[in-house]
């Protein structure tokens, strides 16, 4: 597909089919993520793929926007193994995390697989229940799979304000 096609149509699948993703897929999906750029090229990216039937349980437990995929996929970072910006007060962790979900989330596209992220849950709780190490700060969890029967975006998924309104030039 041409990536402007997959940017247009990808949307957050809330409803999925109980079909597994293929291991070929997978594998191209988590590719994606190990090639996306990070800060001094550190990768402090760690990627858990959730698939057993009494973890996905547990993850259900911790939010109620998980949408019954067959797999999570889990991204986190190293909180040391990140890059401090001037003046101290960001680090590369939570953004490298993001740009190597985005890229997995296209990539599923790509792939013909749907997928959610899902953000609301308590980290913490989250990265004790998955057994993350101490030095990991999970940033986000993502639905993967396939859209169940009548699944689609949401009726609002089109709307999109137009460039005059998000972008200034200076």
């Amino acid at each position: 597909m041409e990536f402007k096609e997959v940017v247009k149509n990808r949307y957050s699948c809330k409803k999925y089919s109980g079909r597994q993703v293929s291991e070929e897929k997978l594998c191209a999906i988590l590719e994606a993520g190990r090639l996306a750029p990070t800060a001094k090229n550190l990768q402090e990216q760690r990627i858990y793929v959730i698939q057993s039937p009494e973890m996905l349980s547990v993850l259900d437990k911790l939010t109620p926007c998980r949408y019954g995929a067959p797999t999570v996929i889990a991204v986190a970072y190293d909180r040391n193994n990140v890059f401090t910006y001037p003046g101290n007060k960001y680090s590369s962790g939570t953004e490298d995390a993001t740009i190597v979900a985005t890229q997995m989330i296209l990539a599923a596209a790509d792939e013909g697989v749907d997928s959610c992220w899902l953000n609301y849950f308590d980290p913490d709780l989250t990265a004790k229940a998955i057994g993350l190490p101490e030095n990991e700060e999970i940033v986000m969890l993502m639905d993967l799979g396939y859209a169940a029967e009548g699944a689609g975006p949401l009726p609002n998924h089109s709307n999109r304000k137009p460039l005059s309104e998000t972008v200034k030039y200076i």
